[in-house]
């Protein structure tokens, strides 16, 4: 059995390289880069706030299918184009996240992100 549990399936965008979208490994889980694209297209929305969207309901997709919940979620790195996109990260950061007593820690870095995209997440979730 391998050590590493590759997490894919249907609803869940794959990575354009040759890695996994992410993996478990015991009972932790890690992301690489999960970008705003619909997993159905493989295309980005068109809008900062649908990009937004997509992009956290991506993560939410990859975290249930390695076996854990949003819940679970203890760190998010947060990449974006341009750093006043902030306010829709928090919109869905609230959403994803609504007990302020129990959100994961978060880290957003401005960066020059591939392909038009706006918006970049990664994780490690303890399941």
């Amino acid at each position: 059995m391998a050590k590493r549990q590759i997490i894919a399936g249907d609803g869940i965008i794959k990575h354009p390289q040759p890695f996994p979208i992410a993996v478990r490994i015991k009972d932790t889980i890690y992301s690489a880069t999960i970008s705003g694209e619909d997993p159905k297209t493989m295309k980005l929305p068109g809008n900062p706030e649908a990009e937004v969207t997509q992009a956290f309901a991506n993560m939410r997709k990859i975290v249930e299918a390695g076996g854990a919940s949003v819940g679970d979620i203890a760190k998010v790195v947060v990449y974006l184009a341009d750093r006043k996109d902030r306010d829709l990260v928090n919109k869905e950061w609230i959403k994803m996240f609504p007990d302020e007593s129990d959100r994961p820690v978060r880290h957003a870095i401005t960066s020059n992100l591939p392909a038009g995209m706006m918006i970049q997440l990664e994780f490690v979730a303890v399941v």
